[in-house]
């Protein structure tokens, strides 16, 4: 029985697949894209994160995590407004470079201001906890997927747990970059009812420039799946001044025509910004920060996709 890292269980996930669902996110990713919604799946370790908005900012309860850090990392903050009195309170400051991630200080934190990201799981325990869902899968032909990160850099976990879903019923989908030696795909394939499979770019020098990875295998993993007769939702993320021109789009779309009847849907997913908090959470570091794509913009490029014969929908 192996062991895998998550950071998050989302219930009744409603598009991450077919009916209600339930999603297991798992930590690790091979990419680096700087608008990712999770950047905090990024990462394979536990990762400390720190939500200004639930400290308490009191002198007693800031001096516990404090004083827990054996590394010193944990210092004054700026303050904040108390948004029921007015009182100004004192936060805390995560000093990343001394952080180690080592939890200590999440352990004293009452108001869970301060958290540990990333919580490990047997198989046997991640595929109980998921059935517990079962009903709601029954109900409306839902089921369980598999995301991250990338879910198979923890390939036999994933494995695993698929095994015991299948045993019981479960439709499961596979929510991957592609980004994995065919082999640990391959792996997959007799588990798994849906792959939902990201698409960022044709061009495979500016894939790596930006993502941080080509994109060839990404591509051949795709046809290799369609041959095997997989059935695939493509998933675009549309991101200004990256993938979002008409000559992009268009390859995307061709390329997706050409693994025929195995594409059941594109669908173009428009660029938000609800991940610069999260990423602020566990860094001092920069997010990306762009101006979501207009409804005009959208619809310019479903028309793109649909004109290749394509089922195409806005995410």
């Amino acid at each position: 029985m192996t062991t895998g890292r998550l950071y998050d269980i989302q219930g009744f996930s409603v598009q991450d697949g077919p009916g209600i669902r339930t999603t297991a996110f798992l930590k690790g990713c091979p990419l680096r894209c700087p608008w990712c919604h999770s950047p905090e799946s990024q990462a394979f370790y536990k990762q400390l994160s720190w939500m200004s908005m639930r400290c308490l900012g009191l002198d007693a309860c800031r001096n516990r995590c404090m004083n827990a850090c054996p590394k010193g990392a944990i210092e004054e903050g700026p303050l904040k407004t108390d948004v029921q009195t007015g009182e100004q309170l004192r936060t805390v400051h995560v000093k990343r470079d001394l952080c180690d991630n080592c939890g200590a200080c999440a352990d004293k934190c009452y108001a869970e201001a301060l958290t540990l990201c990333g919580k490990d799981y047997t198989s046997e325990e991640l595929v109980n906890r998921l059935l517990q869902d079962k009903n709601f899968f029954d109900t409306s032909g839902g089921g369980v997927t598999i995301s991250g990160g990338e879910p198979l850099c923890q390939i036999d976990f994933v494995v695993e747990v698929m095994q015991g879903l299948k045993a019981a019923g479960i439709h499961i989908a596979l929510d991957t970059t592609g980004y994995v030696p065919w082999e640990d795909l391959e792996r997959t394939v007799p588990y798994t009812d849906l792959y939902l499979y990201d698409l960022k770019h044709m061009d495979s020098a500016k894939h790596k420039a930006t993502v941080g990875v080509p994109n060839e295998r990404i591509h051949e993993n795709a046809r290799k799946l369609a041959a095997a007769g997989k059935k695939l939702q493509v998933r675009i993320p549309v991101i200004p001044m990256f993938n979002w021109d008409e000559e992009n789009i268009r390859a995307t779309a061709e390329f997706c025509a050409q693994l025929g009847d195995a594409v059941e849907v594109v669908q173009l997913l428009p660029y938000h910004n609800m991940g610069v908090m999260k990423y602020l959470r566990i860094s001092d570091g920069k997010p990306m920060e762009a101006t979501p794509p207009s409804d005009e913009k959208m619809a310019e490029l479903k028309s793109i996709v649909a004109s290749c014969g394509l089922n195409v929908t806005i995410h």
